[in-house]
């Protein structure tokens, strides 16, 4: 197996079949491309785009997220799920505006030190945006990489040492041919961004400079997110398909992959809570929603009221005496 060959194809693919995601392609800034991981956690690309775009023209920069009141960034937060991440987003954003005057940090133990930011989005966010050569490693890359030379499923959970290793091991060497190097030590950068290659009516997909392990690591997760997927990977159309330990073995245990069943969702307290936080949204700013309208949210007062008292233990909404409202 040809580890570069591997690359070269994976590359060509991903310049010729990626998705044109608006943080993509040297046009966000590095705050941007955090905004999108945060975002995309656990969600789907095409749920994201919408309220990315809208996020990034309403709060362009961290400064504008930390001055922007509670219930707008809820609200703004909308249907994309986990609304505690809006919060935990905006308590990043104003410690990357008051500790890093508004310029997000790129070393690993800066970033993983801000609030809600763990292994994956700091890895991300430093290949992605400012171009450093660091393995990421989120569900689909282990899955296309697990496959591919190991021959087997990826089960979920934390990542294994082998799979990390394995990670570390296929990350291509950043030299850089053909372009100037200052050019990928300011990827994500505000000049950058606006300076992107075009192709006649299109960004170039791979724009100049960007270096071989930032090409690595989008293609992976390209890869696995859209033709090497958990339940039914499209292999004709796999450009590393001759490659693949797993398609080799006959694909066993395909699909196999969780260490725990599938949560319901139907009469859980995320669906509770949701309930409640629609109600809160649909009202004018600052308005209260009566406890007695709150109450015919769900037909169990005893959950239900279970599920009013954890959003307040989260900062998501305001008990008071006469019904509910977002936070001020």
């Amino acid at each position: 197996m040809n580890d570069t060959a591997i690359s070269l194809r994976l590359g060509a693919w991903w310049e010729a079949n990626a998705r044109d995601l608006p943080w993509r392609f040297g046009r966000a800034t590095p705050w941007g491309v955090l905004v999108s991981e945060v975002m995309s956690q656990q969600t789907q690309m095409s749920r994201v785009v919408p309220y990315w775009t809208d996020w990034m023209a309403r709060w362009p920069d961290a400064r504008a997220l930390a001055e922007a009141p509670k219930a707008e960034v809820i609200t703004a937060w909308g249907r994309l799920g986990y609304p505690r991440r809006a919060l935990r987003l905006q308590e990043c954003a104003c410690v990357v505006a008051e500790q890093y005057a508004d310029k997000l940090p790129r070393t690993y133990d800066e970033l993983t030190a801000l609030p809600g930011v763990g292994d994956y989005t700091a890895s991300a966010v430093m290949s992605f945006a400012f171009g450093e050569r660091i393995a990421v490693i989120d569900t689909n890359i282990r899955r296309v990489l697990s496959r591919v030379f190991l021959g087997v499923e990826s089960r979920g959970g934390a990542a294994s040492l082998a799979e990390r290793a394995l990670a570390n091991r296929m990350l291509p060497k950043d030299e850089i041919f053909g372009c100037d190097a200052d050019v990928a030590d300011n990827a994500g950068s505000a000049e950058h961004a606006a300076n992107s290659t075009i192709r006649g009516d299109k960004r170039s997909r791979l724009h100049r400079g960007e270096r071989p392990s930032v090409t690595w690591n989008q293609s992976v997760m390209e890869l696995g997110a859209v033709i090497c997927t958990a339940k039914s990977p499209l292999c004709d159309t796999c450009p590393i398909a001759d490659d693949c330990a797993f398609l080799k073995a006959g694909r066993p245990g395909l699909g196999e992959r969780r260490t725990r069943p599938r949560q319901r969702f139907q009469g859980t307290d995320r669906q509770v809570r949701g309930l409640v936080l629609a109600a809160l949204r649909e009202l004018p700013a600052g308005a209260t929603l009566p406890r007695e309208d709150a109450d015919k949210l769900w037909k169990d007062q005893i959950q239900l009221a279970a599920c009013i008292a954890s959003l307040d233990d989260d900062g998501l909404i305001e008990i008071l005496d006469g019904g509910l409202r977002l936070p001020s």
